[in-house]
C-alpha cells in the first residue's frame, strides 16, 4: 500500500502519540493503523479477525503485522486464541474507573504546581476555551481532541516530563471511550464553562478551588462513562472493516 506511511502518520498525529519508530519501522506504521481503527470502532469490541485479514486489507506481509499484533496485545487492546484468531477486547469499564481516578490525581498535583506555569501554555489554552459562545466548537471528534489538549496542556504547564509521560498513558487509555462524552451537546457546552472558569480561577492564583472543579469535572466525566452502551458504541462506528465476524 504505497500511502501506508502517510496514513500511519496521520493516525498518530490524531491520536496525539508521538511516533517511535521500532526496529521494523512497517510494523510500527501497522501497529498505529490497527489502534486507529479501534479507536474508531471501524474494529468494534468483540470483533475477531486474522493475521491473513490484516495482511490483504493493508497490503503488507504477515511479519510486520504479527509484530504489530502482538504489541496490541501486550497493551491490552486484543486477545488472541489458539485456532480462534485475533479479538478486539471488550471494554473493560472498571479498569477505566481505576485510570480516571489516576487522571484526577495527576492533574491535581499538576495544578499545585502551576504558580509558576509558563504564560505561553496557559495563553494557548485561554484562546481556545475562554471564548463567545459563538466560537465554540461543536463537532464531537474535534472537541475529543480540544479536551486531550486541555487537559495535557495543564500537566506540561506543571513542568514534570515523568508526570507528563505517565498522563498521556493514561490519556491513551481512555481515548477509547472519551470521544463519545461528547456525542451529547450538553457534555460540550458544560466543558467549556468548566475549563474557562478553571483557567480564570489559575489566573487569579486560586488554586485551590480550581483543584476542586477540575476534580468535579473529571468525574462528571467518569460518570458519563459508565452510561456508555453497545448501541452508543454502535453509533459511534464510522465503519465496519469488511473482513472482521
Amino acid at each position: 500500500m504505497d500511502d501506508l506511511p502517510e496514513v500511519a502518520a496521520e493516525a498518530s498525529a490524531a491520536s496525539g502519540a508521538k511516533v517511535a519508530y521500532s526496529a521494523n519501522p512497517l510494523a510500527e506504521q501497522v501497529y498505529l493503523l490497527i489502534k486507529q481503527d479501534i479507536f474508531s470502532f471501524r474494529l468494534f469490541p468483540g470483533d475477531r479477525f486474522s493475521e491473513n485479514d490484516i495482511a490483504q486489507h493493508y497490503g503488507v506481509s504477515r511479519t510486520p503485522v504479527r509484530d504489530a499484533l502482538f504489541r496490541l496485545l501486550r497493551e491490552g487492546y486484543l486477545e488472541v486464541g489458539f485456532r480462534r484468531g485475533w479479538k478486539v477486547c471488550e471494554i473493560d469499564f472498571n479498569r477505566l474507573d481505576q485510570l480516571y481516578d489516576l487522571r484526577i490525581v495527576l492533574e491535581l498535583a499538576a495544578i499545585e504546581r502551576l504558580s509558576g506555569a509558563p504564560h505561553d501554555v496557559m495563553d494557548a489554552l485561554r484562546a481556545i476555551w475562554c471564548v463567545d459562545e459563538g466560537a465554540r466548537e461543536s463537532d464531537p471528534a474535534t472537541m475529543f481532541l480540544l479536551d486531550e489538549g486541555f487537559h495535557r496542556g495543564l500537566v506540561t504547564a506543571a513542568a514534570n516530563n515523568e508526570m507528563l509521560r505517565v498522563h498521556n498513558e493514561v490519556t491513551e487509555r481512555i481515548r477509547i471511550v472519551r470521544r463519545l462524552d461528547f456525542l451529547k451537546a450538553h457534555r460540550t457546552s458544560a466543558t467549556y464553562d468548566e475549563h474557562s472558569k478553571m483557567l480564570n480561577l489559575i489566573d487569579r492564583g486560586k488554586f485551590g478551588e480550581a483543584a476542586i472543579l477540575l476534580r468535579a469535572h473529571i468525574t462528571q466525566s467518569k460518570l458519563e462513562v459508565r452510561k456508555i452502551t453497545l448501541s452508543m458504541l454502535a453509533t459511534a462506528r464510522n465503519e465496519k472493516l469488511p473482513f472482521v465476524s
